[in-house]
């Protein structure tokens, strides 16, 4: 039996994962703002100042990428880049005061994830949880 790409689960994973970053940059839009930089406003105003080397492997994605959006958000104003004290040769990021008032002002996107999966049970979504993290797993160490 031939299974059509789409109907997968591999492919329904990433049909999930890109409407809900499409649902994220609906919401960021007015804000000029795009998904990956919320989630570094996110870490920075849920854990402080944090080194810009550890939201790479936070965030996973390019060392290029992280600096473009890094750079974006700097001249917009919101976060500030600070030689570490421990070691100045890493860059230290945390929010301004003006990135503090944006991320106030900001609307709370759990709504995302409570259209998604808020009437699925519990174990269902456990099941979902460890099916995807078996196989991510399995294709990480291949």
């Amino acid at each position: 039996m031939h299974m059509r790409t789409h109907d997968t689960v591999g492919g329904w994973a990433k049909r999930c994962y890109l409407a809900g970053r499409a649902a994220m940059d609906n919401v960021l839009r007015p804000f000029e703002l795009g998904a990956t930089q919320w989630y570094v406003l996110y870490h920075l105003a849920e854990d402080g100042p944090t080194r810009q080397r550890d939201l790479l492997r936070t965030l996973e994605v390019e060392r290029a990428t992280l600096s473009v959006i890094v750079g974006s958000l700097v001249r917009k104003g919101y976060v500030e880049q600070v030689p570490d004290r421990a070691d100045q040769r890493q860059k230290l990021l945390r929010l301004t005061a003006a990135g503090a008032l944006l991320w106030s002002q900001l609307p709370d996107l759990t709504f995302i994830h409570q259209v998604a999966f808020g009437d699925i049970d519990a174990e269902s979504l456990a099941t979902a949880i460890r099916v995807l993290r078996t196989a991510t797993e399995r294709l990480e160490n291949l």
